[in-house]
């Protein structure tokens, strides 16, 4: 399984075929921990890396969920043993694919998560390791089609936006093209550009809400859609090769936000399948337990409103909401960087107001 990658490679997608081992449990939010176990390999080599994938706002990988037979029973997934399953990591910084050439020279045969170990029978490239530069050379069409297989959504003003207007979208892709690429845009000219240049030609969508990422909810959409340029856009040909070049950019990078835990994941063409579609089921059931629960909470605080008392209720929510899964209280502490002591606090008194209500 020693993966050659070509020299000066800033860019590539791989795809994990995987067995488990044994039956195992999964629950809603189980990307946490491919999250999780992707950032403790780098650190093994690259601590600093590491940390800075950790916390930095803009991370140059992207992860998706398991992809395969996933059973369901009663209100938790299931991996089966012998099955065959795929997972895929894409990446697009220089630093990144630094780590991945030592990573790649001698990769794991075995990914050791909590449910299950899962037996790594190979590992392929999902997307051509690239340049920025080379990508820069995409070809140009008559139309750009791409679809979201997983839930994707953007920020604005503080909240889920789950539309995918050629300004959002574009915005999100132009946003990592600056950072990683080393090729300079005028991003408010562009963006203008866009807004007055792109046609949705049709587009097949569905808005789904789901939980996401180590708290919270996110509202998404899952689809595909059509883009084409007026004819007037062509006469900026700059922009013309850029609107192109970041629609081929878009399966390495992902849309939207939360990409690092299976959101966003984007392919070039009209598809319309959803990838593991029972987990963002089961997510779906999940966001809206906590939603239930962040309400009641939130009905009960002394000070009414403010962000800080609305995400502490959802926190709380969300642990109690993921223990009523099945899943531990330590599990859940590690999935969300929390010590064990809060953890178990913040549950006791999310219980505590939840049967109070019940007795009203």
């Amino acid at each position: 399984m020693n993966i050659q990658l070509p020299p000066n490679t800033q860019l590539l997608g791989l795809i994990f075929e995987l067995i488990p081992q044994k039956t195992a449990t999964l629950y809603p939010q189980y990307t946490t921990t491919l999250h999780a176990w992707f950032l403790d390999k780098v650190r093994l080599f690259n601590p600093e890396l590491s940390a800075l994938l950790h916390d930095a706002e803009s991370k140059p990988f992207t992860i998706s969920g398991f992809e395969g037979e996933i059973a369901t029973t009663n209100s938790l997934l299931q991996l089966i043993a012998g099955k065959t399953y795929h997972w895929r990591i894409t990446a697009f910084s220089q630093t990144v694919i630094d780590w991945m050439h030592h990573w790649l020279s001698s990769p794991p045969t075995i990914i050791n998560l909590r449910y299950s170990p899962l037996e790594i029978q190979s590992i392929n490239f999902s997307l051509p390791p690239t340049t920025y530069h080379q990508l820069y050379q995409t070809p140009i069409s008559k139309n750009l089609t791409l679809s979201f297989l997983t839930p994707t959504s953007f920020r604005r003003k503080g909240h889920h936006f789950p539309l995918p207007l050629p300004v959002n979208i574009f915005h999100s892709y132009l946003r990592r093209w600056q950072e990683f690429s080393g090729i300079p845009i005028n991003e408010a000219e562009f963006l203008t550009w866009i807004d007055e240049s792109v046609i949705i030609n049709r587009h097949q969508l569905e808005s789904v809400k789901v939980a996401a990422g180590k708290q919270g909810k996110v509202t998404g959409f899952i689809g595909a859609i059509e883009y084409s340029l007026t004819s007037q856009a062509h006469q900026n040909s700059e922009f013309t090769q850029l609107f192109f070049t970041l629609g081929e950019f878009a399966p390495y990078c992902g849309t939207g936000h939360k990409t690092t835990f299976g959101l966003g994941q984007t392919r070039l063409g009209w598809c319309l399948k959803p990838t593991a579609l029972e987990t963002w089921i089961k997510q779906a059931q999940l966001a809206k337990r906590i939603e239930e629960i962040t309400a009641i909470l939130m009905a009960n605080q002394k000070r009414k409103g403010g962000e800080r008392a609305t995400k502490v209720c959802q926190i709380r929510a969300t642990i109690l909401a993921r223990q009523e899964e099945g899943e531990s209280l330590p599990d859940i502490a590690t999935d969300l960087d929390m010590p064990y002591e809060t953890v178990k606090t913040y549950v006791k008194l999310a219980r505590r107001v939840l049967n109070l209500g019940s007795r009203e």
